[in-house]
């Protein structure tokens, strides 16, 4: 059996999760330690609605390029693979006098939502792998 059949398409969206969210936690704690960098403008990593869409046409397979002419297809999901997110540069709030748009309350609760996803999908990810370990032991 090919370890692809191991790992389902649950597994590599829980990896494909952690790996945004930790990208994401990157750029929350960049936005904090700029918290006081004149003309410094937050940044955040948009990806949800990508993992969806990635989710929604995993079975749509795009079109075979059979002849060299042929005009090859683009925005065709590639699968999760192809998800890195999207990251957009705009502040929280109103931009100071020194031109500094991070809001410090605004980056922490963001900062802990992250991490409450991260900690979840950890939580996911084990149980899954509890599931395997239990399916190859067997029943007792």
């Amino acid at each position: 059996m090919a370890l692809d059949g191991i790992f389902n398409t649950t597994i590599k969206l829980l990896e494909k999760n952690l790996d945004l969210r930790a990208k994401n936690q990157n750029l929350i704690s960049s936005n904090l330690a700029n918290a006081e960098t004149p003309g410094y403008i937050p940044s955040t990593l948009s990806f949800e609605g990508e993992l969806k869409d990635a989710l929604k046409n995993r079975g749509v397979e795009t079109p075979a390029i059979t002849n060299p002419r042929h005009i090859p297809l683009k925005g065709q999901a590639a699968g999760l693979d192809a998800v890195n997110g999207l990251i957009i540069e705009s502040p929280d709030g109103s931009v100071g006098y020194d031109g500094n748009g991070v809001e410090l309350e605004e980056e922490m609760g963001r900062l802990a939502e992250n991490q409450i996803l991260y900690n979840a999908t950890i939580q996911l990810a084990a149980k899954k792998f509890e599931e395997l370990k239990t399916a190859i032991k067997g029943s007792l």
